[in-house]
C-alpha cells in the first residue's frame, strides 16, 4: 500500500496520478462554494454512474460474444486492504506512542519546560494567527496536495541544489540559535567561525 502510494507521488504512472491530482484539487476546490456533503454526494454520485455504465458496457459486449466477460474493475476489487492482526496492533500501539508524545511535548511548551523551546513556540503560535487572517484551513489543504504531489518530484530532480541551500539556511538558523543561547545565558565569546578556527584565551 505504501509504495502504491509512493509512486502516485512520484509520478510512477503519469496517468493514475494525474486524475488523483485532479481530483482532489477540483474537490477541494468544490468546497468554496459547496458543503461538504453535497460535495461527498456528488463525487459519489458521478463515481456510481461512470462504474455501473462502463459495468453494463462490458455486460452487453459479453452478451454479443465481443468481449470475454471479464469483470472491468476486477483488479480493484481483488484488491487486499486489511490488515493482520498484528500489522493492526503495530499501527494502533505506533499511534498512541505519537498522541502520548504529542501531548508530552504540547505539556512542556506550554508550561514552559524549557524557556528558549517555550519563547519559540510562542513566536510559532503568533505567526499562525497572522497566516489565519490571510487563509483559511481549507486553502492550506488544498496547498498542501499540490506539495505532495511536487516537491518530492522536485527534490529528486533538483536534489544537489536543494541540499546545498537547506544545508546554508541550516547554517545561519544554527548561528543564530547559538548567538541566542550565549545572549539567554548572559553573553560570551563568540566561537570562530573557520574550521579549526584558534579557541579563544583564557583571560
Amino acid at each position: 500500500m505504501a509504495s502504491k502510494v509512493m509512486d502516485l507521488i512520484y509520478w510512477k504512472d503519469t496517468e493514475r496520478t494525474g486524475m488523483v491530482f485532479t481530483g482532489l484539487v477540483v474537490g477541494l476546490l468544490s468546497l468554496f462554494q459547496l458543503s461538504l456533503i453535497t460535495v461527498v454526494s456528488s463525487l459519489s454520485l458521478a463515481a456510481m454512474c461512470f462504474t455501473i455504465s462502463v459495468r453494463i458496457y462490458y455486460k452487453l459486449l459479453s452478451l454479443i460474444n465481443v468481449g470475454d466477460g471479464q469483470h472491468p474493475f476486477k483488479a480493484y476489487l481483488d484488491m487486499d486492504i486489511s490488515l493482520a492482526g498484528e500489522q493492526t496492533e503495530q499501527y494502533m500501539q505506533r499511534a498512541i506512542v505519537m498522541t502520548v508524545s504529542a501531548i508530552n511535548t504540547l505539556k512542556g511548551l506550554i508550561c514552559v519546560g524549557s524557556f528558549f523551546d517555550s519563547l519559540k513556540f510562542l513566536a510559532l503560535v503568533y505567526l499562525v494567527t497572522y497566516l489565519g487572517d490571510l487563509c483559511n484551513g481549507l486553502t492550506l489543504l488544498i496547498i498542501g496536495v499540490i506539495a505532495v504531489f511536487s516537491v518530492p518530484l522536485f527534490y529528486r530532480q533538483r536534489q544537489e541544489q536543494v541540499d546545498s541551500v537547506i544545508a546554508r539556511i541550516q547554517a545561519n538558523i544554527d548561528n543564530i540559535k547559538d548567538i541566542l543561547q550565549r545572549i539567554a545565558q548572559g553573553g560570551g565569546p563568540l566561537p570562530d567561525p573557520t574550521p579549526g578556527g584558534a579557541k579563544p584565551k583564557d583571560q
